[in-house]
């Protein structure tokens, strides 16, 4: 009776999460990260055997280790991409927060391994680096602040942002890490662009990084010594760029051959930061230009298919992610080709490291969440139907 008064309820027939994922993920981007792990697992084989065979371990001790965060990272990529736009929002929040304060507690709890920074928690069999997990998440709350002030009686957002990116890059400069520092105020001014920041906003930060460049210029030695090693036109040969700059001369344009190279015996760094110029000398500039292609294609695709959104938080949110996630990939490259002052920074799913491989697989996650394929007009829909 009731069916007939009122006519029957239409049945919803919801697809499985597996098949909807599959079928709205970005499937280019995701092979593409795969191919960067699987190029870093490669140059593992090469770089982290030296580093074994000084600390009196297994040849294949950090291999083994790599394949193992490698493995964590992949899994919580892809879980976190399963994840709509209102959960990764939530969940970048709340890893915010949880690497806010550990960063804050990093004087008093943490430990730099002899590095001069202070920047990792040591847990015995494993240390993590709370900067790697803050920036992520840190992308994410500004997006969220930036975009709901834009809404109707919507709180100061902007405001909100812009005092807790200085609170965020006084915390990474104190360690000292600039590198970070800088990376968090790029993202910051890339999420705040995207929403139609005014240029002099823009210039006005930039004074502002210039005037903190100064000063920690003539305040931190740590600083100033990395500085005057990168203006100085003379190279010292003994020096990790030094030895960088070698590698990726000898190796030309194909390099010297697989497991000829020699700079993984000398360089400290050579499986995480200079990991580039491993790859320069065993294969070549071939295959740096294959790794470049790998980032500008990720990049370029994630903000190609954020110009069809119309959900604000995803646009910028998105955008942010993309934007310093390549730029650390250029920041670790530009160092080893004396482009930029040493940073300390590793090159996404490609240098060894757990936090480093882990808080990669968590910025593509959420960035593979926010670019998939949604039910939704195109953003030109909204400026067609105005007229």
């Amino acid at each position: 009776m009731t069916e007939m008064v009122y006519g029957s309820m239409p049945l919803r027939v919801r697809e499985p999460v597996l098949p909807r994922w599959w079928r709205t993920i970005d499937k280019l981007s995701l092979v593409a990260v795969l191919a960067l792990f699987g190029i870093g697992m490669l140059l593992g084989l090469a770089a982290s055997v030296p580093l074994a065979n000084r600390n009196g371990l297994e040849p294949f001790y950090y291999v083994q280790r790599e394949a193992a965060f490698g493995f964590v990272a992949m899994l919580t990529m892809l879980g976190i991409s399963m994840l709509p736009p209102a959960q990764i929002r939530r969940f970048g929040v709340l890893a915010f927060a949880a690497a806010f304060v550990a960063l804050a507690l990093l004087p008093i709890l943490g430990t730099d391994f002899g590095k001069g920074a202070v920047r990792w928690y040591s847990l015995g069999f494993v240390s993590f680096q709370p900067s790697e997990f803050l920036k992520p998440g840190f992308i994410i709350v500004s997006a969220w602040l930036i975009a709901a002030a834009g809404e109707l009686n919507g709180p100061p957002g902007k405001t909100i942002s812009f005092v807790l990116t200085l609170s965020v890059a006084l915390l990474l400069a104190f360690q000292p890490d600039f590198g970070q520092t800088m990376l968090v105020l790029f993202g910051w001014c890339v999420v705040y662009f995207v929403a139609g920041a005014p240029m002099l906003l823009i210039l006005g930060v930039v004074g502002l990084v210039g005037s903190g460049g100064w000063f920690a210029y003539h305040t931190s030695e740590h600083f100033a010594r990395r500085i005057d090693g990168f203006l100085n036109a003379d190279i010292d040969p003994r020096s990790q760029i030094g030895y960088a700059t070698n590698a990726i001369q000898e190796g030309g344009f194909f390099g010297v051959g697989v497991g000829e190279g020699q700079v993984k015996w000398t360089l400290p760094d050579a499986h995480t930061d200079f990991i580039i110029a491993v790859a320069a000398e065993e294969y070549g500039l071939i295959l740096v230009l294959v790794i470049l292609a790998l980032y500008a294609f990720i990049v370029a695709r994630s903000l190609a298919r954020l110009l069809r959104e119309r959900d604000p938080f995803v646009r910028l949110a998105g955008s942010g992610l993309a934007c310093i996630f390549g730029a650390q990939a250029m920041i670790n490259i530009g160092v080893a080709v004396r482009l930029l002052p040493a940073k300390g920074m590793t090159l996404p799913f490609v240098s060894y490291g757990g936090s480093s491989v882990i808080a990669a697989g968590i910025t593509m996650g959420m960035l593979l969440a926010l670019t998939r394929t949604r039910p939704q007009g195109e953003i030109a829909d909204i400026f067609r139907n105005r007229r």
